[in-house]
């Protein structure tokens, strides 16, 4: 399977092209980024680990080069000030988004290709996506609120002093601040995390407010997200290339799922190798669907303003 990145000079794209040579399931990895030098510096990077990875083909192109990629992983954009929300980039954002899709088409790609949509704001970039593309909806996929879930789940692993990997909490709806934690299906091993001692409403909104500001706090303190989002990203394409039908919360065009449509944002999504499967509408909490409502509207009309 050959990825693009498309930003992959960059923090983000540099650290999900690392996250993916250490997977060793993808074949391929190529990089595009405005600054060439940086692309060519980070694939040689890269290249030089390859003896101690996996037997993969790593180097730096055009989008030439591309159209024959079976994922378009979008990282390129602008970057998010401490106190900017994600949708405060839109329109700083979206001319260069739609430079891209066009650079994309102009190069050719194929029909069962799948574009992946990183860059910020993701849940209105992953829906322009799909609206100038043209592809299926199934085929264009946004990383949601895949950071967040990890973000979530790492977080209350500390606090409990806990094994993380054995933590499993969703957040889902914008990847933003409208995000909604899903208390009622988190768990540690299996068990109820909401009936674990300690976990009472004083340490569930301590736990999501940090999660919710934990982009900004990253931003203070070092300039940007890299690692995390890089293994957020790897976890998305390896079940696709596997196709493993994982239900994950990834951002997709939203049919019908908590009476929400015509909206991208995250919901439990299954993920193969043509994209989305399925989305599934598990019951949550009456406060967690209305609060994913509340954070359909809030899209809908962050939508409604952008300047094509």
């Amino acid at each position: 399977m050959k990825v693009s990145i498309i930003g992959g000079g960059g923090r983000v794209g540099s650290c999900a092209a690392f996250a993916l040579q250490c997977g060793g399931i993808v074949s391929e990895i190529q990089l595009i980024d405005a600054n060439q030098a940086m692309a060519e510096g980070e694939a040689l990077d890269l290249m030089h680990g390859s003896a101690f990875t996996a037997d993969q083909r790593i180097y730096a192109g055009g989008y030439e080069e591309a159209a024959d990629s079976d994922i378009f992983l979008i990282t390129a954009g602008l970057r998010r000030k401490p106190d900017e929300s994600r949708l405060d980039l839109i329109n700083r954002n979206v001319a260069l988004f739609v430079q891209i899709l066009e650079s994309i088409k102009k190069a050719g790609m194929r029909k069962d290709a799948i574009v992946f949509v990183v860059s910020n704001p993701v849940d209105i970039l992953t829906q322009l996506a799909g609206q100038q593309l043209g592809l299926p909806w199934q085929q264009v996929i946004g990383l949601g609120t895949m950071l967040d879930s990890t973000r979530f789940s790492s977080l209350i692993a500390e606090a409990l002093k806990v094994a993380p990997t054995q933590v499993k909490a969703l957040t889902l709806g914008e990847h933003g601040d409208s995000m909604v934690p899903i208390w009622s299906s988190a768990s540690i091993n299996g068990l109820p995390l909401t009936e674990y001692p300690g976990c009472g409403p004083g340490f569930q909104n301590q736990i999501f407010t940090r999660t919710r500001g934990s982009g900004a706090e990253v931003i203070k303190r070092k300039g940007g997200a890299g690692y995390a989002v890089g293994i957020a990203i790897r976890d998305v394409i390896h079940s696709i290339a596997l196709d493993q039908q994982r239900i994950l919360p990834v951002s997709s065009l939203v049919q019908g799922a908590y009476n929400v449509r015509d909206v991208c944002y995250s919901v439990p999504t299954v993920v193969g190798r043509t994209g989305v499967m399925d989305q599934v509408e598990m019951k949550l909490w009456p406060k967690e669907q209305t609060g994913l409502q509340q954070s359909a509207r809030a899209l809908k009309e962050t939508m409604a303003k952008v300047q094509l």
